[in-house]
């Protein structure tokens, strides 16, 4: 019993052994895998941080690419810009240049002549281009090009249009400018024409004043002046009267009476030249003695054939001229009456007439407020 009970533990003890031997085993396995573990995390590290670090480099990549991208477009909208400017400032197409020859002839004065062949041409009579020529022409025509300054490309558009104008403004201006002239001849023609006929109708006004005036005070002597006889129709008239028993003086140094007996003579003297068919006189007898009233009621009775009159007045001789009279009386306060007396008779009938035409005026005169 003991024996195999020793070999059991024997046994055992050979089984823990190979046990232990393997757990050993099993654990440096594990301490194997574990350093592989963390070796690989860290060889995971360094490529997600490579990884990182690849990406930024891309992103900046991309970005450059993109810059250099833009600057190739911007660079190459220069060049089709510089392009377009060389050929609008010089007229010059390079791509049509570029197939054709240039000749230049260089002049003994003045700039040289350049002319533009087919290579063809060129080649037929054995010539080729001179770059250096064409450069020093360049450079001189470029000289003279700045020398210009820019050049307007419109000018001609302009300068059409600004001529148009012109020559529309001046047909405007000769067209006011002959309508001036024929407005001056016409001007020129119509004052001739005024001064001759004011100087014939003063003449006749001067002649008929005279008459009248000596007619009118009995004698005497009066006149009409011009004040500048340079200028008849801008001028003033100047009055003179010399009524009988006094000394030549103006119009404004006489009486009321004979003021007033002058201007009736110049007012029938005007009526002489040009007779009006209605007359309207008011009060003009209201400043005259009787002598001057009769003087004034046969003057007015010398124009009743031509002229119809209407006399404002209160005095009894003027009147007794009237064919119809018309009074205005106040029988009560406030109230106007309108009063008409026909003077005239029939032609026939021609007794006591002047008797019964001072009797009504007499009645008109006493009617009338004072």
């Amino acid at each position: 019993m003991i024996d195999r009970a020793q070999a059991e533990v024997q046994e055992s003890e050979r089984s823990v052994e190979d046990l232990q031997r393997q757990l050993t085993k099993v654990e440096k396995t594990i301490a194997d895998w574990s350093n592989k573990r963390l070796e690989a995390e860290g060889r995971i590290s360094g490529l997600e941080k490579r990884i990182s670090e690849l990406r930024k480099e891309c992103n900046r990549l991309r970005e450059e690419l993109t810059s250099a991208e833009i600057e190739v477009a911007q660079k190459r909208l220069s060049a089709d810009h510089v392009k377009e400017q060389i050929k609008q400032k010089y007229q010059v197409d390079l791509e049509q240049v570029r197939g054709e020859c240039i000749k230049i002839i260089f002049a003994d004065e003045g700039p040289a002549k350049v002319q533009v062949v087919s290579p063809e041409e060129m080649a037929a009579h054995g010539l080729a281009t001179d770059w250096s020529a064409v450069a020093q022409q360049i450079d001189w025509l470029r000289k003279k090009l700045e020398e210009m300054g820019p050049v307007n490309l419109v000018a001609l558009e302009e300068f059409e249009a600004v001529q148009e104008r012109y020559q529309f403004l001046t047909k405007q201006y000769q067209d006011l400018v002959d309508a001036k002239a024929q407005l001056v001849e016409l001007i020129n023609r119509i004052n001739a024409q005024s001064r001759q006929m004011f100087l014939e109708t003063f003449e006749q006004i001067r002649r008929n004043f005279r008459e009248l005036f000596v007619e009118v005070f009995g004698g005497g002597k009066a006149d009409l002046y011009l004040v500048d006889e340079n200028d008849v129709l801008e001028s003033g008239i100047e009055i003179e009267a010399r009524p009988p028993g006094k000394q030549n003086q103006n119009i404004s140094l006489l009486s009321g009476g004979e003021q007033t007996m002058t201007a009736v003579a110049l007012l029938f003297a005007i009526y002489q030249v040009k007779p009006s068919p209605f007359c309207v006189l008011d009060e003009l007898d209201a400043t005259l003695d009787e002598a001057n009233i009769n003087r004034f009621v046969r003057l007015v009775q010398r124009f009743t054939d031509t002229t119809q009159f209407i006399i404002i007045t209160h005095n009894k001789r003027t009147i007794s001229l009237a064919d119809v009279v018309y009074g205005v009386t106040m029988e009560e306060k406030g109230v106007s009456k309108v009063v008409s007396v026909t003077l005239r008779k029939p032609e026939n009938d021609t007794n006591d007439t002047a008797f019964e035409q001072n009797q009504a005026a007499e009645q008109l005169a006493a009617q009338q407020p004072g």
